[in-house]
C-alpha cells in the first residue's frame, strides 16, 4: 500500500516538473500573448512603454511560476525516490 502511494506522489512530482519546465521555456510566448490581449482590450492603442512594462511583467510572472513548479516537482521526485528506496514491502 505504501508503495502505491509513493508511485502516485512520484507521478505528481513528475507532472509538476513538466509543467514547470513548459512554463519556463514558453514564458516569452505566454507573456507576449497576454500583453497582446491586453493591448487589444485597450482598443489597440497604448503607450509603448506601458506595453513593454506589461510584456516584461507577464513574462517574469510565467518564469517565476515555472521556476516554483519545477523546484517543487524536482524536490518531490527526489524525496519520493529516496523513500521508495528505504521503504520495506
Amino acid at each position: 500500500m505504501e508503495n502505491e502511494k509513493l508511485k502516485g506522489l512520484l507521478t505528481l512530482g513528475s507532472l509538476l516538473g513538466v509543467l514547470g519546465l513548459l512554463s519556463l521555456f514558453f514564458s516569452p510566448n505566454l507573456g507576449t500573448a497576454l500583453a497582446d490581449s491586453w493591448l487589444v482590450a485597450q482598443g489597440d492603442y497604448a503607450d509603448s512603454s506601458l506595453y513593454e512594462f506589461k510584456l516584461k511583467a507577464n513574462t517574469n510572472n510565467f518564469f517565476a511560476i515555472g521556476s516554483i513548479l519545477f523546484t517543487i516537482g524536482l524536490t518531490t521526485i527526489v524525496f519520493t525516490y529516496y523513500k521508495m528506496l528505504t521503504v520495506k514491502d
